[in-house]
């Protein structure tokens, strides 16, 4: 048999579509598993900086709760959470000013970062925790580009 000059090429365009079909598909389906690991790898950093936070409020509340550390009449110079005595900063305003005494101090985490805020106040709630975990150092906090940060704030 023989064939006409017209349908010579039939078979190499159907392998080049097909082909073009497959390479598309596989390019997708790349594209939705990698979108799928970085969306998963976020959600992992944020849990990490959510458990910073965390356990940074509940050092915090300890020593509040337990030793009363935080008083105004005589704050604190250094506060010990996760085996590190870190500097506390404070600020208490004069016996008759109605504004809050802050505390901040700042430590590590299993290479994550952790800030607290520590207000007491003159009315209810009498006391705010605030704690800002990341899921890096916090020497890298303000450069690092991946940096994710998750608050808690507790009030009593």
């Amino acid at each position: 048999m023989r064939r006409s000059k017209r349908e010579g090429g039939f078979t190499l365009l159907m392998a080049i579509l097909v082909s073009s079909l497959v390479l598309t598909l596989g390019i997708a389906i790349v594209s939705v598993v990698r979108k799928s690991v970085m969306l998963s790898s976020i959600g992992r950093e944020s849990q990490f900086a959510f458990y910073a936070a965390d356990s940074g409020a509940e050092c915090a509340m300890y020593w509040d709760l337990r030793h009363q550390l935080f008083s105004t009449s005589s704050p604190p110079a250094s506060v010990d959470c996760n085996a590190q005595t870190v500097p506390v900063d404070a600020t208490i305003p004069g016996s008759f000013s109605t504004q809050p005494s802050i505390f901040t101090f700042a430590y590590e985490l299993s290479g994550r970062c952790v800030r607290l805020r520590v207000e007491k106040r003159h009315s209810f709630p009498h006391t705010v925790i605030h704690a800002d975990g990341f899921n890096s150092r916090c020497v890298e906090v303000e450069t690092n580009v991946r940096s994710l940060e998750r608050s808690v704030e507790w009030y009593y």
